[in-house]
């Protein structure tokens, strides 16, 4: 994040203006961490959300190369993003009011960036599976180097659920055909 902050320092095309719409004014007091665990705390997302969440900063970040996360944005960019994934993948969410609410801003401007990230994304939210499944392992790698953490993967049984609707309704066909 310093190595962001002094790059965006010297580069002109830093000030883009649909890229600071997830700057504060002021650097949060409250640590990534700190806020993580708010987040967490109070929304009691999944981790699959979580994964989710870092594929789509990621993706984020890769369609926009000129964005550095610093400490001005990387909160905003934070609650916006587990937000966005937590609607994307569990059947049932808190409103962006609730969200806002656990970030410490107002509905208006959690609408406003949840609506300017899901344009700026180009609305392209699917995850498929083994991309899931990738960021996991190297999720598990970063967080287990000591405790061998395995993050629960939802995505994959619902990969595994749709694979076995899909054979039986072949089944179902070709029994049909040959009836």
């Amino acid at each position: 994040m310093v190595r962001n902050e002094r790059i965006a320092k010297n580069c002109p095309w830093s000030a883009s203006s649909n890229k600071r719409i997830f700057e504060c004014h002021e650097t949060p007091d409250m640590t990534i961490q700190s806020y993580l665990e708010r987040i967490f705390r109070y929304t009691r997302a999944g981790p699959s959300v979580y994964v989710v969440a870092y594929v789509y900063i990621d993706r984020f970040c890769g369609f926009h190369p000129e964005f550095r996360i610093s400490a001005r944005n990387v909160h905003r960019l934070l609650i916006t993003t587990i937000m966005v994934a937590s609607k994307y993948v569990e059947d049932m969410n808190y409103r962006n009011s609730y969200f806002a609410r656990v970030g410490g801003f107002t509905t208006k401007e959690m609408n406003k960036l949840e609506l300017e990230f899901l344009f700026m994304m180009g609305f392209k939210l699917h995850v498929n599976v083994s991309v899931f499944e990738s960021y996991c392992c190297h999720l598990e790698r970063e967080v287990g180097i000591g405790g061998g953490y395995h993050i629960e993967r939802t995505l994959r049984c619902a990969e595994e659920i749709t694979s076995k609707q899909t054979e039986e309704r072949r089944f179902n066909q070709m029994t049909r055909l040959t009836l």
